[in-house]
């Protein structure tokens, strides 16, 4: 028994996050993709995989006839985009997993609060960055009262394409509240650098925890980041620390505060690389977005759905090729290291 699913986007993390479902899911089917780019590559392989498409956006996701099977859509466009896109989705009644910084419904972030918000029709899923280090906040937070949260997401400029430059003050400010919201930080600050080094460099995460306990238990809050890494690794394996967490002694005033803290400082390094489904494995900030709203989704049906009581609805496998053409279709190299996200 499947679900079926939509993605709303056409760029590399729509058409990454519908390889995903596509290769990897057995309990969510994809049904339509939907883009405003009638020659994006996310279209023309979405149609030869058998996939329901359109280039009219969500008005034209809305008039297709297998609109009928999708119970849930991802939107992968933009902020200002998604708003819309909502307000159409919330009239069909349809279930939304945002992965704009747009912030309408709750953030989620799997290994933190997913099971939270299974009542909500949209979540969001932050941002790449958020992600990525909500996470090691939200496991020191575990340990110790985390006073002040601050984050350093260094990604390949290559893996920045038009979306996410459009979104950089939205990728800030949300990030920054879901370490509040979600990693439990009194205060917290997210800065991005997009890394113009060519070959690209992978994705790379600092994360700073201000916590006003100096004797905190460093063993305890260095077991409780391994542990939630090796959460995060069940859906994106190419995450991971850099290095040992480091422990110092801190007596400064801060800023954001607006005090002064004497305390400890955990600093936590990470690294994310992509899965290489459609993205270059530098893309590991874009893998981690589509990994983590396909965990998302899985995760929301699976608990969502009466034992016993669903079942597929008519027509739900509407694939136009064999299904051997698509596992060659689906077995095809990731995308070559210049394609740009967007």
């Amino acid at each position: 028994m499947t679900t079926g699913v939509a993605v709303i986007g056409s760029g590399n993390i729509g058409t990454d996050l519908m390889v995903k479902v596509l290769r990897l899911s057995e309990s969510l089917r994809m049904v339509a993709m939907a883009g405003i780019d009638p020659a994006s590559d996310g279209l023309a392989r979405a149609r030869r995989l058998g996939v329901a498409t359109t280039a009219s956006g969500v008005d034209g996701l809305v008039a297709l006839p297998e609109f009928a099977d999708v119970e849930v859509v991802f939107d992968a466009t933009s902020a200002g985009a998604h708003r819309r896109n909502d307000e159409v989705l919330a009239a069909h009644g349809r279930t939304v997993i945002d992965l704009t910084p747009a912030a309408i419904g709750p953030y989620v972030v799997p290994p933190v609060n997913l099971d939270a918000h299974l009542h909500e029709r949209n979540v969001n899923m932050v941002t790449c960055g958020g992600q990525a280090t909500v996470p090691i906040v939200a496991a020191v937070g575990q340990v110790t009262p985390v006073a002040y949260g601050e984050i350093v997401a260094s990604i390949a400029s290559k893996s920045a394409g038009p979306g996410t430059r459009a979104n950089i003050d939205e990728f800030t400010e949300t990030t920054a509240r879901a370490i509040e919201v979600v990693g439990g930080a009194e205060r917290g600050k997210a800065i991005i650098v997009l890394n113009p080094a060519d070959p690209p460099l992978l994705m790379r995460d600092t994360i700073y925890c201000l916590c006003p306990d100096a004797e905190a238990d460093r063993e305890k809050i260095a077991g409780s980041v391994a542990e939630m890494v090796a959460g995060v690794q069940e859906y994106v394996p190419g995450y991971r620390l850099k290095q040992q967490v480091q422990f110092d002694p801190v007596d400064a005033y801060v800023p954001s505060l607006g005090r002064p803290l004497r305390g400890l400082r955990v600093s936590v390094f990470l690294e994310v690389s992509g899965a290489g489904h459609y993205l270059p494995a530098y893309a590991g900030n874009l893998d981690i977005m589509t990994s983590a709203a396909l965990r998302t989704a899985e995760r929301l049906v699976e608990l969502r759905r009466p034992e016993g009581t669903r079942s597929e609805r008519s027509g739900a496998a509407r694939v136009g090729r064999g299904r051997a053409g698509m596992r060659e279709e689906l077995a095809s190299p990731a995308v070559a290291t210049e394609r740009q996200a967007q």
